[in-house]
């Protein structure tokens, strides 16, 4: 047989283990021992890895091999933007340099756990699901109030731990306030997540009210995953999700703040500020509210009445 007859037999499966083996760091001299692979993303593998010095494992974030000098530099600028981002909400950074074979890498807090795509598949309730929303909302605040933009918000990219902590994850199409602004038409993100202004490469325009709608998506996402929500609640937040992604993003909030306490309302059992309420609606709202007080009343006035009907025969 032919070489080239050779490598038509080869699967996907096959080839993806070869290019595997191939960009496999060099970490010869280096305090850490890769395990395995746990992630590959546009510029770089993350690797579950042990650090001999610490004891400890950590996620190792590694250049891919066909990645040139300016996306080492974009890996760098990755690191240095999340260690100045410290952050029960925010991953720390540990490490960051250059292996033997070249290749820039930075080391991070491994975090065991499930992304929110999955926690949110998991029959979790309804409020479950909006208190870890209020802590992604914390941690992209913390961040904007440090001028630093996410700009690629999206379930994938926020992580539960196991002890309930959450994690805003992926930063590497991050930008800083003082950054220059991308050439035009340049869009990075993911569609499903962007703002029109992202989408359309107006990255003159991307600020944090393009942050505020990408979390408007995940607000929408995480309603949609929730089975047999109540109706009323629906409208609520639906309003919500609706006001944080509106096209433009001065009808949007204004902050994520603003965006996490309307929210809050919601949870205090008040009506978010971006959902006019029906009578009904806020009839039903108040009996929740009350219920205990109103049913003892209801029940005080139902024995008033019937000691009345039995005292008059």
């Amino acid at each position: 047989m032919s070489y080239f007859g050779a490598v038509r037999w080869l699967s996907d499966d096959a080839v993806a283990r070869l290019r595997q083996a191939a960009d496999r760091p060099d970490l010869s001299g280096t305090r850490y021992t890769i395990r395995e692979e746990i992630g590959r993303g546009g510029m770089g593998t993350v690797y579950l890895a042990d650090d001999a010095a610490l004891e400890r494992p950590v996620a190792l974030k590694v250049l891919t091999l066909e990645e040139g000098a300016s996306q080492a530099e974009s890996l760098l600028r990755e690191a240095r933007v999340m260690a100045k981002l410290e952050h029960p909400g925010l991953v720390p950074v540990h490490d960051a340099g250059l292996l033997p074979d070249g290749r820039v890498y930075y080391a991070m807090k491994f975090v065991a756990g499930e992304r929110l795509d999955h926690y949110a598949a998991s029959g979790r309730t309804l409020w479950d699901r909006l208190a870890v929303f209020q802590k992604i909302c914390d941690a992209v605040a913390f961040a904007h109030a440090r001028g630093v933009l996410h700009r690629d918000l999206k379930p994938e990219n926020v992580m539960i731990g196991a002890f309930g902590e959450v994690l805003v994850m992926d930063w590497g199409v991050a930008r800083r306030a003082q950054d220059p602004a991308e050439p035009g038409g340049t869009v990075v993100g993911t569609r499903a997540y962007m703002a029109p202004e992202q989408a359309e490469g107006r990255s003159d325009r991307v600020g944090e009210r393009t942050d505020v709608y990408a979390l408007g998506a995940i607000l929408r996402h995480l309603l949609e995953a929730t089975r047999e929500a109540p109706a009323a609640a629906e409208r609520a937040l639906s309003a919500v999700s609706g006001k944080a992604m509106a096209e433009r993003p001065e009808d949007r909030y204004q902050t994520v703040a603003d965006l996490s306490a309307d929210v809050g309302r919601f949870l205090a059992g008040d009506a978010p500020a971006a959902h006019r309420e029906g009578l009904t609606e806020r009839a039903g709202r108040f009996f929740r509210r009350y219920r205990t007080p109103i049913l003892l009343v209801l029940a005080y006035l139902a024995m008033r009445a019937l000691l009345i009907l039995l005292a008059g025969r």
